[in-house]
């Protein structure tokens, strides 16, 4: 009579591990080759969106997907990669369509400028993060270099106007989006101070501060960025050589 094996009892059935996974989160195991980057991506933005980036994890991220975090770095490096692939896909999802050339040559550069502004003030979270070059960059200096073009400016100023124009939007949009990205009741409570204390001044030690008095706008004033936009831009209107 043939004598059945014995199990081993160090090799478990396939079907355990994912059994326990599924009682410890509550839903499914995905399957093990089902995961992609953008589905990754797409995992990342959910989990930034409703708890912030502080929790991005690829513990948060495997949760989100029900998967396990070791599986995601067979896609990502390491969450630098994931954070620039991210990035990324916010970016797309804001310029698509939005930058398109007309006759208007300066109204072209204001409408990228507040492109990039909404972008920032949309993701705030990601102020310090946006600073980073990437591919998608290249889309918003063709626009630029065009534009600056067909003011009138040659190669050598359009290429430098270009830069000098992306690098001042991107840093105001920045600094504003980070502050948005404060808690709101620390926001009013840094407003409320910065207000105080500018009242309590030495009158004799800022004379041209108590001059402006209440007409120095606050530190999350729009106006701010508007006319700091409108400064630049009519800068480069003046000295187009086609105007």
């Amino acid at each position: 009579m043939a004598t059945r094996k014995a199990a081993d009892p160090a090799k478990k059935p396939a079907a355990t591990s994912a059994a326990k996974a599924t009682k410890a989160t509550g839903r499914p195991r995905r399957a093990r080759d089902s995961l992609s980057r953008e589905i990754i991506v797409a995992a990342a933005d959910r989990v930034v969106e409703r708890e912030g980036l502080d929790r991005l994890t690829f513990q948060s991220i495997g949760e989100e997907l029900g998967a396990h975090p070791t599986s995601i770095y067979r896609h990502f490096r390491d969450k630098d990669e994931l954070l620039l692939a991210l990035i990324d896909t916010l970016r797309a999802r804001s310029y698509s369509g939005g930058m398109v050339a007309t006759d208007d040559w300066l109204a072209d550069l204001r409408a990228q400028a507040h492109l990039i502004h909404d972008h920032y003030m949309r993701y705030p979270e990601f102020a310090l993060q946006m600073a980073l070059r990437r591919p998608t960059d290249f889309s918003s200096m063709e626009f630029s270099i065009g534009a600056l073009r067909r003011g009138g400016y040659d190669r050598e100023q359009a290429a430098l106007y270009a830069r000098a124009l992306g690098q001042l939007i991107r840093s105001a949009s920045s600094i504003q989006a980070a502050l948005t990205a404060i808690p709101a009741e620390v926001q009013d409570a840094d407003e409320l101070t910065w207000q105080m204390d500018r009242r309590r001044l030495d009158p004799e030690e800022y004379p041209e501060i108590a001059w402006a008095g209440e007409a120095l706008p606050g530190i999350r004033d729009p106006r701010a960025w508007e006319t700091a936009l409108d400064l630049l831009l009519e800068s480069i209107e003046r000295h187009a050589p086609g105007v």
